[in-house]
């Protein structure tokens, strides 16, 4: 099944003409021998661009590699404009499935005898088509409100599957051939990203984590999230409010209505921070096909936020640490910041840390201070992996969707307002943040909120006071009763061991008798003094 999985991935690029893109002098003349030797597997789109190649090559792979396409299309930094705007195609007009299968599965998700039951009007054609699901638009008859209608691709998971599994086997033998595997841990990282893709074919989760960041977000300026009609909501379908709104990518709109593009992109970093450090919880497929823009008050401008499958959390310690790297690096106090990674456990305990100072540094400080359209980012790239290599920084496989979602958050910015100053807009939130952890002010917060569970338990304090003081009391006696038995166990021991090496001696001596030809009741009477020694010997031990 893999092979024949991994064949087909080879014939699709290949049919593609995408080992063309590599450019030449990365391409050996085994390399090319070897493609030359493939003769009944041609390049079948010669005539189209480079970029058209790569995005029919990814649809045909299926959703998996789809995915990596939406992802790099909004890194248009890193890509020719070709290869940019073909890929941002991947982002909502991947192929649609039949629509009539389509309404077949709405009809028995929700188990109504036909969508008129339901819906006053529903569009057969689909609004968007995306990688694992599509949705069309409807009026719910109940209130007139016009909602979208979002539909699991029939037959997703298992294609998910097969192509995960393939990555998890590929990712194993990486990690145990590669000069860098145990550093990079791609086995724990493709795990991770097979529950996160999983967790994202269950539209009822989805609907769960988009009603979660709503109620965070009521009322905000910055983020509003569609309603979900959680009553008619089930696994492979959801219902929830259509919204209207331009498309983040689609700038020229966006600058035709006079939008405030400078708070536009601030509101962006504000949302991404206040999501991660507030929250712990924040929308983690930020591609461009699942932001929007209110039309109304361009010069207060609102994000809109849909496909809410993936989602990513951090624990308390990770927040911490986060935190308080961030800060490091806006301050610019890379001892710090190389501290913390050797604290954390993200580097050895016995790196060097004036080292990785220097070395943070050397990244860092060319960039600060800089706008967003001034920093090269590839370049940046390439430094922050050639420090992570000298200094066998391990991989976080619980961060990977978080830096996933901070590149669509800095590649936004930069099509956005490319003149931002990522560091300046983020800065003043997270010293904020830091403010209420630390101090009477969250002390404070921490009592209130253990508040309820200490008054539970005051009644019992009196109790538990008095049991601990008699432990207390108990416990040198406890100790002294402990220390006698090591001494009785010791002396066992020592008994022991006297009574093994009687044995052994009597033992030779014995065969010694038997091999000079004694008088055989000679070795038999000191054979049987060695087996009563060690019978004692065993004995003491036992005890």
């Amino acid at each position: 099944m893999r092979i024949g999985r991994f064949y087909h991935i080879g014939k699709v690029l290949l049919e593609h003409g995408l080992d063309e893109l590599i450019p030449s002098r990365f391409r050996p003349w085994y390399m090319r021998f070897a493609r030359r030797c493939l003769f009944w597997l041609p390049n079948k789109h010669k005539s189209e661009s480079e970029g058209r190649r790569l995005r029919l090559a990814l649809e045909t792979l299926g959703p998996v590699y789809i995915k990596f396409g939406q992802m790099l299309s909004t890194r248009r930094d890193l890509l020719t404009h070709d290869i940019a705007t073909e890929l941002s195609m991947l982002q909502d007009s991947v192929p649609p499935f039949d629509s009539a299968l389509a309404e077949k599965t709405i009809i028995e998700a929700l188990a109504i005898p036909s969508l008129s039951v339901l819906f006053s009007d529903f569009e057969s054609k689909p609004l968007a088509s995306a990688s694992i699901a599509q949705v069309h638009t409807a009026t719910l008859k109940s209130d007139n409100k016009q909602v979208v209608v979002k539909v699991l691709r029939p037959g997703i998971k298992q294609t998910i599957e097969a192509d995960v599994d393939l990555l998890e086997s590929i990712a194993g033998v990486l990690q145990r051939w590669l000069p860098d595997g145990k550093r990079l841990r791609p086995i724990e990282v493709v795990r991770e990203y097979k529950r996160t893709i999983l967790d994202e074919l269950d539209l009822l989760r989805e609907a769960a984590n988009g009603i979660q960041i709503k109620r965070a977000f009521e009322g905000s300026e910055a983020l509003y999230v569609p309603h979900f009609y959680s009553d008619h909501c089930r696994k492979n379908v959801i219902v929830m409010e259509r919204v209207f709104g331009i498309p983040v990518s689609d700038v020229d709109s966006l600058r035709a209505q006079n939008t405030n593009m400078k708070l536009l992109a601030e509101r962006g970093v504000e949302v991404f921070f206040t999501q991660v450090f507030r929250d712990s919880f924040f929308h983690a497929d930020m591609h461009p096909g699942n932001i929007f823009v209110s039309r109304e008050h361009p010069e207060n401008p609102l994000y809109i936020g849909i496909d809410y499958g993936i989602v990513g959390t951090l624990n308390k310690e990770d927040k911490r640490y986060l935190a308080e790297n961030f800060i490091a690096f806006f301050n610019r106090d890379y001892r710090k910041v190389a501290e913390l990674h050797a604290d954390s456990g993200w580097v050895p305990a016995d790196t060097n840390i004036a080292d990785f100072e220097m070395a943070i540094r050397t990244v860092c400080e060319p960039i600060f201070q800089k706008p967003l359209e001034d920093i090269s980012f590839g370049n940046v790239l390439l430094q922050l992996f050639n420090t992570a290599r000298r200094f066998n920084m391990v991989v976080q496989p619980q961060l990977v969707l978080l830096q996933k979602t901070l590149l669509y958050v800095e590649g936004l910015g930069r099509q956005l307002y490319p003149q931002l100053d990522l560091w300046q807009t983020a800065k003043p939130f997270l010293e904020n943040w830091m403010k209420e952890q630390v101090g009477p002010k969250a002390m404070f917060m921490k009592v209130k909120e253990n508040l309820p569970f200490w008054t539970e338990k005051l009644p019992e304090m009196p109790d538990l006071l008095y049991d601990g003081m008699r432990q207390l009391k108990r416990i040198p006696i406890e100790q002294q009763k402990h220390h006698e038995l090591q001494i009785e166990a010791l002396k066992s021991t020592q008994k022991a061991r006297f009574y093994s090496h009687l044995a052994a001696a009597f033992s030779v001596i014995a065969v010694l008798m038997y091999l000079f030809e004694k008088p055989a009741w000679w070795s038999i009477s000191i054979g049987v003094i060695g087996t009563c020694c060690w019978l004692m010997s065993w004995r003491k031990l036992s005890k």
